[in-house]
């Protein structure tokens, strides 16, 4: 345990006191839990999990105070803290039956440092000839654990006149010649590695104003050192090799040199998207760096290369007098001695008119189901809208790289309406006129969850690196989330596991740049036990293992191959973990690292096939150190090569950490050996691939063919099984594996050969794909989508395959082969499906219109109609139904307005808040909650919307299920400035009365006023919680980036109830907040329609029987009358 800080900050008596207090940082105070149930328990997993990044990653202290003020030692109360957990207390461990306050708790974050000031210049070393003096500052730490970023001194030249016939030297001594000055405690540090990471070996090392005077050569590591330079007059250095490009590096200036040959120039730079008017100007930018650096840029529009003599550019390219045909994509691509590459496009709109239309267009929401529009049938109204389109704006300077802000069309004024739905009124806010403005900019985020690809184990605490840096870190669960710069091209992320039982694992990460987060659920092979080998002799170690088949390759390390950091030879025995990522087993393709691409001489990015990965990790058995190994020869069986044309292709690559981007280690060559096969009862010659390289920084390496059979596959998601044009999704992540080739190459139908992950957009997602024009089913895939976290499901193919439902017609479907993953057994997952990918034939009209497009068409793929061929997700959903008075699509942020009654009133924080209602009852049951401004000003009594949902039944309880419901969460509104607590009216639809209400809920309630009143027994009136109150109280609470991601983790948290799980099946035993029972209505007498939908048959032939029965009567009755009328007729005449 850790002692609490329980005093508030000291005033410092001294400035030196109060200089180490300031860097000493305190959080704000939290409070996540309230001592109802079992006791307060304030814990820093749960703390973290709701406010992330406002807590540091390990914290030094901690303070702990009641809501009322009163430190824990003064309460009398027996109470725990850690650094580690929190803070917490324990009901049933107070005396005399007490229970415990209500704490709140706050952090102390690492300490700082800082330095003092600078102190007085020393005496100079010299009169004349050049001397030096040395100032000196003081770092201010509390920690010897933590250093001052800097220099504890600076130097400054003095004593510069020159002394009477010698040679002036800034630095060190004259040499004996007095040609050059000499430092003789100097040394020059370099090192050199190739574009693959290794190092370069015997490279020539010269100063670059003596090229032919060799001063060192390279040793094994691609270490230099030069003596006797002075840094001040080390200037460049010239290195030198046969078949690389030779480079001049500058040597920096404190000492110490260090030198990176890098084959390929990247970019550092690229252009951005730009809108302008028709006759203006704009400038492109474009920035590489590499060494050696740069020297042509070339500029694309369209695809055609830019007259370098008619538009002047280098780096930049200027545009004057702008004209429509102008508008399309442009990139720019660079290249040195070493290679080219090319930047991200971006897209030039020229306007011709205004392209923001200030009359709105027609926007249709979906009204309440209950809501009757007199004189109308219509369910929907008009609120209008306005087209999100760019505009160019009022620019201060329209010649820079990135302009300060975008502009885009928006609201300019809205009005207050009023729907009229018969039995009530809807408030709604309509969209009148539109303008131009600067463009919401979202964060950008990438959340998700780091787990195992065998068993999903979380990568607890593991460390995050966006290149070089720290970026953050996994939670106990394996989750994280990053935010990510709006400018990010590629995002390459690796996750490094400190316990060293995962792999070290680099992910590609795809972006929404339209803002939000993006889920991403992160697999990560577990390391391969080691195994102890002795580096003296030659050591096989082999490369695949799949029960009942060969390996797919082995290493094969030669003796005295492994060596220390330092170069020497290491003798030892070895601990060697070699994991390999089987192609064969189609589970581990989501584990695999990078995205599978390779940049090609043009600068192109093109895709790679694989036939395996591996990671090694070679160490010594003493103390762990991790070893290099030269002349490692990797052997590949050809006879797990299925297609003979990828043989010849065969290379051996590694990853490069930094970009993610494969690059080439080396060829492979034909040996044949004699091996024995996996139950063979004879050794058999084997023919093998084999390749050579050495380990050193790179511990990933692949074994893969560059492949240029591509396609496109077109995949919608939707919000429902309707399928509606209207209901599509964004940001759902489609995942498309691309499988080891079928019938006609006698593969094994599990292998996998690659995969690619796309966001959809307003117009869904195209995703590449290998496919095959000659044979249907030469190239398969499964394609899964997940959104927020879950899995949807895919469009079902039996009983009976239906076009309409699948959305691609035939015969075109026949030839794709469509299949669901539940086709041929019901009790599988129903997320994912699997095509066969037949490249269309152009000539064959049925094939030109999707879902498949071959690779040159990739513009018809991404601008497809929504009724072209495509593939579909939809989310599984009860009836649920939402209206806001101010509208807003939760798929496009850029539709958010500022008005007191938005349903968010931030548009870069979304707050998602549910109530879990429970219902005890024959039939699942509409409930509503109906939410309206309770202590703001300009709220009060206005309604901001309405959340219908139908419960959803527990399958493991007979008669009951539970609602998840939405409701307004209480809070600042959009002007930051006051809070409202909303009130909260939970109406189940129905003969429903209340039964249950949680117990800590309640007393929350009434511990903070106002209570709203409750004397309705068929519903239940609350002001919301200002808190984030958990699972105990049935309350779930979830803020993030985007609102659909924040909805969706506080669904699955509420189906599960808890407040950190997540479960797509409803469990009504837990996490309640409220209960009602509604049992259906005891009818005593049913009536016609009733016994009609019933028992049809029986009530039609009782109603025939009753019609001729009263046909009878109404005969007899007939005849009856015409009798009696007869006799008394004759009664009269007698009596005549």
């Amino acid at each position: 345990m850790y002692p609490l800080h329980v005093k508030p900050a000291p005033n410092p008596p001294t400035p030196l006191l109060h200089y180490f207090w300031i860097l000493r940082i305190w959080t704000s105070w939290f409070n996540i839990d309230h001592p109802g149930g079992n006791g307060d328990y304030e814990r820093l997993e749960a703390i973290r999990f709701y406010y992330r990044e406002r807590v540091c990653a390990r914290p030094t202290a901690m303070e702990a105070r009641t809501t009322d003020w009163v430190a824990p030692a003064d309460t009398g109360e027996v109470v725990h803290s850690s650094l580690e957990k929190g803070f917490w207390c324990v009901n049933n461990e107070q005396p005399r039956g007490r229970v415990c306050s209500n704490y709140h708790v706050r952090f102390q974050c690492p300490p700082g440092t800082k330095w003092g000031p600078w102190g007085r210049w020393g005496t100079c070393s010299a009169t004349c000839g050049g001397g030096r003096r040395i100032r000196r500052r003081t770092c201010a730490r509390s920690s010897e654990t933590v250093q001052c970023t800097g220099r504890p001194a600076e130097i400054q030249k003095c004593g510069r006149s020159p002394c009477p016939g010698t040679l002036v030297c800034s630095e060190g001594r004259p040499s004996e010649d007095c040609s050059r000055c000499a430092c003789d405690d100097h040394v020059l540090h370099g090192e050199v590695h190739g574009v693959t990471g290794v190092p370069v070996a015997e490279a020539w090392v010269a100063l670059d104003r003596e090229p032919k005077v060799i001063r060192a050569l390279t040793d094994a590591k691609g270490q230099f050192r030069i003596t006797g330079i002075c840094s001040a007059s080390s200037g460049a250095i010239s290195i030198r090799k046969e078949k690389f490009a030779p480079i001049t590096v500058s040597a920096a200036n404190n000492g110490t040199g260090l030198s990176w040959v890098r084959a390929k120039p990247y970019v550092v730079k690229h252009p951005e998207d730009k809108v302008r008017y028709e006759g203006g100007r704009v400038m492109m930018c474009c920035k590489a760096t590499g060494s050696p650096p740069p020297d042509k840029y070339y500029w694309y529009h369209n695809g055609t290369l830019l007259d370098r003599k008619l538009y002047k550019y280098e780096e930049d390219l200027v545009l004057w007098s702008l004209k429509p045909e102008q508008s399309g994509q442009y990139y720019c691509k660079t290249s040195s001695s070493a290679g080219s590459i090319k930047s991200s496009p971006a897209l030039l709109t020229v306007i011709g008119q205004p392209s923001c239309n200030s009359t709105p267009e027609m926007h249709l929401i979906r009204l309440p189901m209950d809501c009757v529009q007199p004189g109308t049938d219509s369910m929907h109204y008009n609120t209008g809208r306005c087209l999100h389109n760019k505009c160019a704006g009022s620019l201060d300077f329209d010649m820079r790289c990135r302009d300060e802000a975008g502009f885009c069309c928006g609201v300019k004024d809205m009005e207050s309406r009023v729907i009229n739905c018969g039995s009530y009124i809807l408030p709604i806010r309509a969209v009148t006129q539109c303008s131009c403005q600067k463009c919401l900019q979202p964060t950008v985020l990438v959340r998700g969850r780091v787990v195992t690809a065998d068993n999903g184990e979380p990568l607890r605490f593991g460390h995050i690196y966006i290149g070089k840096e720290r970026a953050g870190t996994t939670g106990y669960q394996g989750g994280f989330t990053l935010q990510i710069p709006p400018d990010t091209q590629r995002l390459v992320v690796n996750f490094v596991d400190p316990t060293e039982k995962f792999l070290d694992t680099p992910k590609v990460f795809i972006l929404d740049k339209r803002g939000g987060s993006i889920y991403h659920d992160v697999k990560v092979m577990r390391k391969k036990a080691p195994i102890d080998i002795n580096a003296g002799e030659t050591n096989s170690i082999n490369l695949g293992e799949i029960n009942g088949e060969d390996p797919i390759g082995q290493l094969v390390i030669p003796p005295n191959s492994f060596h220390k950091e330092n170069g020497e030879i290491y003798e030892g025995t070895v601990k060697a973990s070699v994991t390999f990522i089987d192609p064969r087993n189609i589970t581990t393709a989501a584990a695999a690292p990078g995205d599978l691409n390779f940049v090609d001489g043009e600068g192109d990015m093109l895709p790679l096939r694989t036939y395996g990965m591996f990671s090694v990790d070679f160490r010594d058995e003493s103390n762990k150190e991790v070893l290099g190994a030269g002349a490692v020869q990797v052997l590949l069986d050809t006879q797990h090569v299925k297609m003979p044309e990828h043989i010849p292709k065969m290379k051996l690559w590694s990853l490069n950490p930094d970009t993610g981007v494969w690059e080439e280690e080396s060829d492979f060559s034909y040996t044949t050996t004699t091996a024995g096969g996996h139950g063979r009862s004879k050794r058999e010659e084997r023919t093998f691939l084999i390749g050579n390289m050495e380990i050193r920084e790179r511990r990933l390496f692949n074994l893969d063919v560059p492949e240029n059979r591509r396609c496109y596959v077109k995949v919608r998601a939707y919000m429902s099984d309707k399928f509606l044009s209207s209901e599509q999704l964004e940001g759902v992540v489609i995942t498309l594996i691309n499988l080891e080739p079928k019938p006609g190459f006698s593969s094994n139908p599990r292998a996998w050969g690659r995969f690619d992950s796309v966001i959809t957009g307003s117009n869904g997602a195209c995703l590449p794909a290998f496919c095959d024009a000659q044979r249907p089913d030469a190239y398969t895939a499964y394609v899964t989508a997940m959104m927020g976290g879950e899995e949807l499901e895919a469009a079902p193919s039996s009983p009976k395959m239906n076009p309409n439902i699948i959305g691609v017609s035939q015969p075109y479907l026949d030839k794709i082969d469509y299949q669901r993953s539940d086709h041929d057994d019901p009790a599988l997952k129903k997320t994912a499906f699997k095509i066969n990918l037949a490249k269309p034939n152009q000539n064959n009209f049925d094939e030109t219109n999707g879902p498949i497009y071959p690779y040159q068409n990739a513009l018809s793929c991404e601008n497809a109609p929504i009724d072209a061929n495509h593939f579909r997700f939809f989310r599984v959903e009860k009836d649920k139904y939402e209206y806001n008075v101010i509208p807003f699509e939760e798929n496009d942020l850029t539709t958010w307005m500022g008005d007191y009654l938005s349903w968010w009133p931030n548009p870069q924080e979304f707050r998602a808040c549910f109530i879990k209602v429970k219902i005890h009852g024959q039939k699942e049951v509409m409930v509503r909650s109906r939410n309206l401004g309770g202590t703001h000003r300009e709220t009060k009594g206005k309604l901001y919307g309405l959340r219908d949902i139908r419960s959803t039944r527990d399958m493991r309880e007979a008669n009951t299920s539970a609602a998840c419901l939405e409701f307004k969460c209480s809070g600042m509104l959009f002007d930051q400035a006051e809070v409202d607590r909303s009130i909260i009216s939970v109406l189940p639809q129905g003969n429903c009365r209340k039964t249950n209400t949680n117990s800590l809920l309640q007393e929350y309630l009434i511990k903070h006023p106002p209570v709203a009143p409750n004397n309705d027994t068929h519903g239940f009136t609350m002001l919301a919680p200002v808190d984030p109150l958990g699972h105990n109280y049935g309350i779930y609470t979830v803020t993030d980036q985007n609102p659909r991601v924040a909805k969706e983790i506080a669904i699955g948290r509420c189906f599960d109830g808890t407040s950190d799980g997540f479960s797509r099946e409803m469990k009504t035993d837990s996490g309640v907040a409220l209960t009602f029972s509604c049992p259906e209505r005891k009818i005593n007498r049913e009536s016609l329609f009733q016994r009609l939908q019933n028992n049809p048959s029986q009530t039609l032939a009782q109603m025939g029987r009753s019609m001729r029965e009263s046909e009878g009567m109404q005969a007899m009755n007939s005849l009856l009358t015409m009798e009696t009328t007869k006799r008394r007729q004759t009664a009269i005449q007698q009596n005549q």
